[in-house]
């Protein structure tokens, strides 16, 4: 095959014969991986419609996927183009569902909470920013889930030091039902969070969530980090109460991340899980067998198709997610909320297409071949 690359020149790549053998398995016993789950999307139906809409079978049985692997679901969050095509209603009507069918799976779940309904400006005030959140995190326990406190744009906008975090927080941390993980979400995802916690400087950024951990211990079960600083993990970590878990959500680096450093090991909520599940299932199936080497040699060849989909414009990495899921046949379109389909040029594509094959993440890697061609032939390029 063909693959067109960034020079304008094209390579040869030989599609795999074979994928990963078939793989079920319990939740890990030794950490916590959650995958921040996509939502499949279905062309638009007929005339007048102007958008694509949520394939509700397709993306449910994305997370069925995740769980049968063993991973937990981590639901409506970025990866699930939150804020980025995916409104409020949607998201909610997906937590909904996705919690309902984690039930009857016995399957492991954390739902999204934000601030996303309320409309964007700097006109609102902590009060209504926090009764936001109130609403969203309401939901999200109402549907039988533990909520992500997702980082919030508004209250970025807002805040005007670190108290003003605490006062929120906390205010959510003391009414909610059950623990909840803390999301900071740095600015190489979003630069509207930039100056999270009420500081520029990361270390005292760091020092203000440790803070609200520090007040709240009960109420947080972790602290989910995607900031792509893999020695500020480390100190934050290091930082945290004994019992709270710091989940990383660092699709660099996260292989040494999640094994540790012989103090504190890491637990996980990356989006990079959703492409590469097959593996990171059996990366912690190593893990519980306290082999830390077979589990560096599963994921650490998979770095190199994560740096690849995270490259910047690292918010624009959902694109390449979705289409190894569609590669993969897990979902009939290579179609995103919002168009997003067309985000990545197609060298980009091919070259997120070459790595997952030769991980061998394809399980009819002769469809996804075809499926591969089919995309080169409708952007003009034979393959």
């Amino acid at each position: 095959m063909r693959l067109p690359c960034a020079d304008g020149g094209f390579r040869v790549h030989r599609p795999s014969a074979a994928g990963l053998a078939p793989f079920a398995r319990g939740p890990a016993r030794s950490r916590v991986f959650y995958a921040a789950a996509h939502v499949a999307a279905a062309p638009a139906a007929g005339p007048g419609a102007s958008a694509p809409a949520v394939d509700w079978e397709a993306t449910l049985g994305i997370r069925h996927r995740l769980w049968e692997w063993g991973l937990g679901v981590a639901e409506a969050m970025d990866t699930a183009q939150r804020g980025a095509g995916l409104g409020w209603p949607d998201a909610a009507e997906l937590i909904r569902r996705s919690a309902r069918e984690a039930r009857a799976v016995g399957g492991r779940i954390v739902c999204g909470a934000g601030t996303d309904h309320l409309p964007p400006g700097p006109a609102h005030s902590l009060a209504a920013i926090t009764a936001a959140y109130e609403e969203q995190l309401a939901h999200v326990e109402d549907c039988g889930a533990s909520a992500v406190l997702m980082a919030s744009r508004l209250l970025a906008s807002v805040a005007r030091g670190p108290e003003d975090y605490r006062e929120v927080y906390g205010a959510l941390l003391r009414q909610s039902s059950r623990p909840v993980v803390l999301h900071w979400l740095g600015p190489v995802f979003d630069p509207a969070l930039a100056g999270y916690w009420g500081h520029d400087e990361p270390d005292e950024a760091a020092a203000v969530l440790v803070k609200i951990v520090e007040e709240h211990p009960r109420k947080v079960d972790g602290v989910k980090v995607s900031l792509l600083d893999a020695e500020l993990e480390k100190e934050l970590r290091r930082r945290l109460p004994p019992g709270v878990r710091c989940y990383t959500g660092d699709d660099l680096h996260y292989p040494e991340l999640i094994a540790g450093d012989g103090e504190r090991a890491g637990d996980a909520l990356l989006g990079i899980f959703g492409p590469i599940a097959p593996i990171a299932a059996r990366a912690a199936l190593a893990l519980d067998r306290e082999d830390p080497g077979g589990f560096r040699a599963l994921l650490d060849p998979t770095v190199a198709l994560s740096r690849h989909l995270f490259a910047p414009p690292t918010p624009l990495y959902k694109t390449g997610v979705v289409l190894l899921a569609w590669l993969a046949g897990y979902q009939e379109h290579f179609t995103m909320l919002a168009g997003l389909e067309s985000a990545r040029p197609l060298p980009h594509l091919a070259r997120a297409y070459e790595l997952a094959d030769r991980l061998g993440l394809f399980p009819d890697p002769e469809g996804a071949a075809d499926r591969m061609r089919r995309l080169l032939a409708d952007r003009g390029v034979g393959a």
